[in-house]
């Protein structure tokens, strides 16, 4: 460039020199002027002078567009930035969401007729397994226990006497049989009244939490229709998920997964406590079970969680944005690389056809068609083309 305009300069100097070599009169002196002097020689002379002028200044115009269109050639460079591509560790994960769930987790209802007479418990109380919690009037089965267990008393004594008459050889057979059959009847029948009076107490079926008391006392309750309170267990939690069914290879019993709760803005470590065995038919899936810690109660069950299975881990992958790739017309995906002037900023622009593997937070696996070390153009690679001159911004 500077060359350029040092000839520019030279040539301009020597046809001004020429100029006013050439012309014998004074620059100052009028065209009219000569030709109001009417001498033919000093006219001819002025227009060879004017036509050298003319002939200097289009060579002088001819340099400044040489100079323009060079100066425009490097300052409309297409600007760019790149970056070099190294091989580093790549993983991909499975993305699901799962819902937290527990086994125990349960409804009780009443299984007997009667008035709620008692709740022994308030809503968030821990219990224990086998601790009462409501009791229901028993409808004066105590009053018939009472009196089942008087007979019952007379009908053993009875028995018993026979019996020993009978070893004796006293008495018939009929009489030793008959008072066996009633002793047992009213065996049984206190049997019955004591597994009765059993229903009329409400019991926890686990270690767990009163989460919600649904009947009030006093009210009347029928089996299997009214619901009295919901226990809950929250320290055996886990997380079920459906997976699509061509993730099935990849899915095994024990392998580490990261669970985030978004309500929580928590993340935590688990393992896959269980693989189903069983294809959906009607969503091609398959569930699995998380199993996941709750030391301080806040996982609840139905919390909502985000689940991420490592499928596929590379130590020495070729990655690129996902954002430099675009697709040709025969559907080839391809990005633009730099090929550098060396020791400078600037370049030409080259296409390169690529392979690509699978995605992960906006980066893909390269799989074929860029070595290692090959510079990328990354910002303005959409408005690129092949073997365009591009400037390298840092």
């Amino acid at each position: 460039m500077v060359k350029i305009f040092q000839q520019s300069k030279r040539v301009l100097m020597v046809s001004i020199i020429a100029l006013f070599t050439s012309c014998g009169e004074s620059p100052e002196r009028s065209v009219d002027d000569i030709i109001a002097q009417g001498d033919l020689t000093i006219i001819r002379e002025k227009r060879n002078a004017l036509l050298a002028e003319q002939q200097a200044k289009g060579e002088q115009l001819l340099l400044l567009d040489t100079a323009i269109a060079e100066l425009s050639k490097e300052q409309y460079l297409a600007l760019i930035t790149t970056q070099k591509i190294e091989p580093t560790f790549f993983q991909h994960f499975i993305d699901l969401q799962g819902s937290v769930a527990t086994r125990q987790d349960v409804v009780i209802f009443s299984e007997m007729s009667g008035n709620l007479f008692e709740i022994l418990v308030s809503e968030g109380q821990r219990v224990t397994k086998g601790s009462i919690l409501a009791k229901i009037d028993d409808g004066g089965l105590m009053q018939r226990k009472a009196q089942t267990a008087v007979q019952l008393n007379l009908a053993k004594t009875t028995f018993e006497k026979q019996e020993r008459l009978w070893n004796q050889g006293i008495g018939s057979e009929m009489q030793f049989l008959q008072a066996k059959a009633i002793y047992e009847t009213q065996l049984e029948g206190l049997k019955q009244l004591d597994s009765q009076l059993e229903k009329t107490l409400i019991t926890a079926p686990f270690n767990g939490v009163v989460d919600d008391i649904m009947a009030q006392q006093g009210g009347v309750v029928y089996p299997g229709q009214s619901p009295i309170m919901r226990i809950i267990n929250l320290q055996n939690m886990y997380i079920e998920a459906e997976v699509p069914e061509r993730h099935l290879s990849a899915i095994t019993q024990g392998a580490v997964v990261e669970v985030f709760f978004p309500v929580l803005n928590r993340y935590v470590k688990s393992t896959i406590k269980q693989v189903g065995q069983y294809i959906n038919q009607a969503n091609r899936t398959f569930k699995i079970e998380i199993a996941v810690p709750n030391t301080d109660g806040m996982v609840k069950p139905n919390l909502t969680a985000r689940i991420k299975i490592s499928d596929y881990t590379k130590y020495n992958a070729l990655v690129v944005p996902l954002s430099v790739i675009s697709e040709n017309g025969e559907s080839e995906q391809f990005v633009y690389t730099i090929q550098r002037e060396e020791g400078t900023d600037k370049g030409i622009a080259e296409r390169r056809i690529i392979k690509t593997g699978l995605i992960q937070n906006g980066l893909v696996e390269v799989l074929s068609g860029l070595g290692d070390g090959a510079e990328i153009i990354t910002e303005g690679a959409r408005n690129v083309r092949a073997g365009q001159a591009v400037q390298v911004i840092y």
